[in-house]
C-alpha cells in the first residue's frame, strides 16, 4: 500500500466519527423524550429508569470492554461493538412498553461502552505525549458534534417520518462507518501505510510508564492498588454525571420548565453541544501549549482541570434564570468547562500507564463514572417528580470541585513499572 502522511490524524478523525455516531444513537431517546414519555404515559422516575438501564450496561462494558480490547485488539473490538450498538439503536422502533424500551437501551449500552476505551487505547498507541491532549479532544469532541447533530436531526425526522423511523435511520449510520474503519485502521507495529518518519516521531515522543511486568489477572488486580488509577476513577466518577444530566435531561427540562415544543428543542438544544466541542479543543490545546513550554505533562493536565471548574459553576444560576435563553447560555458555559475537564480525564490513562493496560484503566474509570451517573439519573427523576430541577443543577456545578481536589492529591507522574 502507498504510505499515508500524518496517518495518525486520519485515524483519530475516524474515531471522531465513531463518537459522533455513538452520540446520535444515544441522544435519539432524549431528544424524543417529550413525545415518547407522553405516548407511554411515563413519569420522570420511569424515564430515569429507562435512561439508567443504558447507563448500567454502559458502565459495566467500559470495564469489560476495556479488558477485551486489550486482549483482542482495537480493530476487531470496535468492529464488533459498532455492529452491536447500531442494531440495538434500531430496537426502540419496535417498542410498545416501557420495559421493552428499557431493554433496548440496555443492549445499546453494551455496545457503546467499547468506544472510549478503544479510542483512548488508540491514542496511546499512535500519538506522542505532546499531541495526546489534542488527539483526545478531537475524538471526544465527536460527542458534542453527535449530540448537536442529533438535537437538530432527530426531532425533524420524527416530525416528518415519525419517532420510530427516527430510531431506524440513526442506527444505519454505524454500517457506513465500518467501511471506513476497516479500510484505514491497523495496529501501528504492522500498518503498511505508516511512514518511517511518522513511526519515529510517535516512538520518540512517548512519556508513559514502562511495559507491564505482571501478566494475566495479577496485572489487573495490581492496577487496583495504584493511586493514579483511583485518582482517574474518582475524578471521572464525580464529573461525568454532569454530562449525563445535561444530555439526557436538557430537552425534557426545557419542555417541562419552559414549555419548549419539539421544533424548539431542535432549534436550540444543539447549542450546549457546540460549546462542549469548543471545550474539548480548549482543554487539549491548552495542555499541549503548556507541555511545549516545558511544563510537565501531568502538571499541565491538572492546571486545565483547575481552570475548568470556574465555567462549570455557571450551571447553578442557569436553574434560576427566568428566561430559557439565559438558561441555555449559562448551560453552554458549563458544558464548555466540563468538556475541557473531561478531555484531561480521558488523557490521564495514556499519560500515566503503559499501552497494554490503557484501555483497562480507561474502562475502570468508565465503570465508576457511568455507574455513579446511573445512580444520579435515578436521583434526578425522583427529585424532579417531588421537588424541582434545582438540586440537580447545584450538584452538577459543585461536584467537579471535589473531583479536581482528588486529582490534585492522588495523581502523580508515571511509575517505572507495573
Amino acid at each position: 500500500m502507498k504510505p499515508t502522511k500524518r496517518l495518525r490524524w486520519w485515524i483519530v478523525w475516524t474515531l471522531f466519527f465513531s463518537t459522533v455516531i455513538n452520540y446520535v444513537d444515544r441522544q435519539t431517546l432524549s431528544n424524543l423524550a417529550p413525545v415518547i414519555t407522553k405516548e407511554f404515559h411515563m413519569t420522570n422516575t420511569e424515564y430515569g429508569l429507562v435512561v439508567s438501564s443504558f447507563q448500567i450496561a454502559y458502565a459495566v462494558m467500559w470495564l469489560v470492554g476495556g479488558v477485551l480490547l486489550d486482549l483482542i485488539g482495537t480493530r476487531l473490538g470496535l468492529t464488533i461493538a459498532m455492529i452491536w450498538w447500531s442494531l440495538a439503536s434500531m430496537l426502540p422502533s419496535l417498542a410498545h412498553s416501557v420495559r421493552f424500551l428499557a431493554l433496548s437501551r440496555f443492549l445499546l449500552g453494551i455496545g457503546e461502552g467499547f468506544n472510549w476505551p478503544g479510542a483512548s487505547k488508540t491514542v496511546a498507541e499512535w500519538f506522542p505525549a505532546k499531541e495526546r491532549g489534542l488527539a483526545v479532544g478531537i475524538f471526544d469532541s465527536g460527542s458534542s458534534v453527535g449530540g448537536a447533530l442529533a438535537a437538530v436531526m432527530i426531532p425533524w425526522l420524527a416530525i416528518i417520518f415519525g419517532w420510530r423511523a427516527a430510531f431506524l435511520m440513526a442506527g444505519c449510520l454505524g454500517f457506513v462507518w465500518l467501511a471506513l474503519w476497516l479500510s484505514l485502521y491497523r495496529p501501528m507495529e504492522s500498518h503498511p501505510r505508516l511512514t518511517a518518519e511518522e513511526r519515529q516521531l510517535i516512538e520518540s515522543g512517548r512519556e508513559t510508564a514502562a511495559a507491564s511486568t505482571r501478566h494475566g489477572v495479577a496485572r489487573y488486580l495490581h492496577l487496583l492498588t495504584q493511586r493514579n488509577v483511583w485518582g482517574i476513577v474518582l475524578g471521572r466518577s464525580l464529573t461525568d454525571p454532569i454530562w449525563w444530566f445535561y444530555i439526557f435531561w436538557l430537552p425534557k427540562y426545557l419542555s417541562d420548565t419552559h414549555g419548549f415544543s419539539l421544533k424548539q428543542i431542535a432549534a436550540f438544544t444543539w447549542l450546549p453541544f457546540v460549546a462542549s466541542d469548543l471545550g474539548n479543543f480548549t482543554g487539549g490545546l491548552a495542555s499541549g501549549f503548556l507541555i511545549r513550554r516545558g511544563v510537565h505533562t501531568v502538571r499541565a493536565r491538572k492546571a486545565v482541570c483547575v481552570a475548568s471548574c470556574v465555567p462549570i459553576l455557571a450551571g447553578i444560576p442557569a436553574a434560576l434564570a427566568g428566561s430559557p435563553y439565559w438558561a441555555l447560555a449559562l448551560i453552554c458555559v458549563a458544558t464548555w468547562g466540563y468538556a475541557a475537564w473531561s478531555t484531561m480525564g480521558l488523557t490521564f490513562p495514556s499519560d500515566l500507564f503503559p499501552r497494554d493496560v490503557v484501555a483497562s484503566v480507561t474502562g475502570l474509570s468508565g465503570l465508576g463514572a457511568a455507574g455513579l451517573s446511573a445512580v444520579s439519573t435515578l436521583a434526578v427523576g425522583w427529585m424532579v417528580d417531588r421537588f424541582s430541577y434545582l438540586p440537580a443543577f447545584v450538584a452538577a456545578g459543585t461536584m467537579p470541585l471535589l473531583a479536581t481536589l482528588i486529582v490534585l492529591v492522588l495523581i502523580r507522574a508515571p511509575q517505572k513499572s507495573l
